[in-house]
Order: structure tokens, then C-alpha cells, then sequence
């Protein structure tokens, strides 16, 4: 059982800006090791109150086009009742509603089993919050 599951903890630094961070290389690295050409699931946790996971492309735009969707849902203002941090702080605690912080996906033959353009990616709205983690776990 103790090759079912192995689990890392990837540490990210998101920075002071609103960013949309591409891990698939990270998880694809974590994969050779740990399902070493087995078939399972990867899950994907974010431990933040602020921040989540998506599986979307990038580098053509989408990642742009996703956190200006989510500054129309949910607007860097005064309107929160959580109002501790920056302003408009609060609505980074309702991104999780939105932007699920975990995703679990299939890995066939030890590699991931994503779409053509499709990427994980860690979602961080929180300006004030530089520093994340992302645990990767692997059951096979």
C-alpha cells in the first residue's frame, strides 16, 4: 500500500499581483516519480482560503480572459463584509466558489490524461498573500 499513494508539497511564489500559475510541468515531474508508468488519479490541493485550481489553457489569452471574468464577478471593492487586507480583499475568499481549490484528474500509463491545450493551473487572486502551497497527490 505504500506505493498507492505518495503525495509532495510544491511551494509556489504567486507574487504581489493577481496571477494564473501553469503547474502541469510541476505535476508531470511529480508523476514520473511517483506513478511510475501506473494508472490512478492526481489530485491537486491548494490549502488557501484565497486561492484555487483550474484546468484551462494558456499562453493564448485565457489566462487573461479568466481573472478578467472573475474581477466582473467578483470586483476588487469595498462591497465585502470580509474586509481585512487590501481593499477588496473579500472577494478573494469567494473565489473558492468559483475556482474550486483542488482537481483530481486521471493519469493513464503514468502521464496525465489532460486535452490538447488544456493546463493546470493554480488560480491566486490574493495580492497579500505571496507565498502558496500546492500539495500533488498521487493514488494508484
Amino acid at each position: 500500500m505504500a506505493d498507492a499513494f505518495t503525495t509532495r508539497v510544491l511551494h509556489v511564489a504567486s507574487g504581489s499581483r493577481e496571477r494564473v500559475v501553469d503547474l502541469t510541468q510541476d505535476c508531470e515531474a511529480f508523476l514520473r516519480q511517483a506513478a511510475a508508468g501506473r494508472d490512478g488519479l492526481l489530485n491537486i490541493f491548494v490549502p488557501h482560503a484565497t486561492a484555487g485550481i483550474a484546468v484551462i489553457e494558456t499562453g493564448a489569452g485565457s489566462d487573461d480572459d479568466l481573472l478578467t471574468a472573475l474581477h466582473t464577478l467578483l470586483p476588487a471593492d469595498d462591497r465585502w463584509q470580509h474586509r481585512h487586507g487590501s481593499p477588496g480583499h473579500g472577494r478573494d475568499h469567494v473565489l473558492p466558489a468559483f475556482v474550486p481549490p483542488h482537481a483530481t484528474l486521471p493519469v493513464v500509463g503514468g502521464r496525465l490524461e489532460l486535452g490538447t491545450w488544456q493546463s493546470v493551473c493554480l488560480v491566486d487572486t490574493n495580492k497579500d498573500n505571496p507565498d502558496r502551497q500546492v500539495r500533488l497527490s498521487f493514488l494508484g
